[in-house]
């Protein structure tokens, strides 16, 4: 019983190999995302730290936002286009430990940074005589320091449950293209009652928590939107939302339907369709979404361009 049980070293990423004719044409693709991800980002980043009519607490949490999706995409995306390369794509047992130990810190945090970015929405139009006084430049950066810090703890906690179990090398293929929580779980040789228990109570916490406080605020926003008078204020004040609402709806959408379900109820090759959403697509949507359905942002850019023709 003891034959092939030694200790794995390091792990086989099937990711979409399973369809061979689509490997260039995939490999286009998510390179592309990739690099629409990074310069999108970077863009914001940039955008709204140059353009001083942009210096919003607003603003600020969507540049956080932005440097989230770039880790979050980094994490995931240079690993993926190898697999696209190489015959038997291969990913060491440390590796691996720290693609999900970020993967995890990235994806808690955007989920946390996206119920305070509710939060401020919701301050803006319930309250906003007093906006400037809660939302704070103190308060902003607490705010943030709360959701990387959220992501850490489970990030930590995850890690340690699920890279505590054993891996044997009869089975190291992991049947995914980065290393999740599901596939990881397949893989073990260990009893993983325990670790699945602790992912969903730990996933479902967090999820519901950020999710009520966005739903809660969006509620309060709505009521507040509906007292408006004038067509043209409510269209106002709903606009500012409009984005934000957007990546809402996508995010908690694909990691509510991914992780907050019972373990039985997994399918791995349907869930990685679904993984390339909120891994990758969501990433380089974020930019597009925030720049094309925004007024201030389109006006920065245009700003911005204006500048750099005046110089030439």
């Amino acid at each position: 019983m003891q034959t092939n049980q030694t200790t794995v070293t390091e792990f086989i990423l099937v990711g979409f190999m399973d369809h061979p004719e689509l490997q260039i044409p995939l490999f286009i693709f998510f390179l592309v995302i990739y690099l629409i991800t990074l310069v999108g980002n970077t863009g914001i980043i940039i955008l709204t730290r140059i353009d001083a009519r942009l210096h919003t607490p607003m603003y600020f949490f969507l540049r956080n936002l932005s440097i989230i999706d770039i880790g979050f995409s980094t994490t995931i995306a240079p690993k993926l286009l190898t697999t696209f390369l190489t015959e038997h794509a291969t990913i060491s047992f440390t590796g691996c430990t720290m693609q999900f130990f970020f993967f995890a810190i990235f994806v808690t945090t955007e989920g946390c940074l996206l119920a305070v970015m509710a939060y401020d929405r919701f301050t803006a139009i319930c309250n906003p005589l007093l906006y400037f006084v809660v939302m704070s430049k103190k308060f902003c950066i607490l705010l943030v320091i709360a959701a990387y810090t959220c992501g850490f703890a489970s990030s930590t906690v995850q890690t340690i449950f699920i890279f505590n179990l054993k891996f044997c090398t009869s089975k190291n293929t992991i049947n995914h293209f980065f290393c999740d929580v599901p596939p990881m779980l397949q893989l073990s040789c260990s009893d993983t009652h325990i670790v699945h228990f602790v992912h969903f109570i730990l996933s479902t916490a967090i999820a519901l928590t950020t999710f009520l406080t966005v739903l809660i605020s969006y509620i309060a926003i709505v009521v507040a939107i509906l007292k408006i008078s004038s067509a043209q204020g409510r269209y106002k004040a709903f606009s500012t939302c409009a984005s934000h609402l957007t990546t809402v709806t996508i995010f908690f959408g694909t990691i509510i339907f991914m992780y907050i379900r019972p373990g039985s109820n997994f399918s791995i090759d349907k869930d990685k369709v679904i993984s390339v959403f909120y891994t990758l697509v969501i990433s380089s949507l974020n930019p597009l979404i925030y720049s094309l359905r925004n007024k201030e942002v389109k006006d920065a850019i245009s700003r911005i361009l204006h500048k750099m023709i005046s110089l030439k």
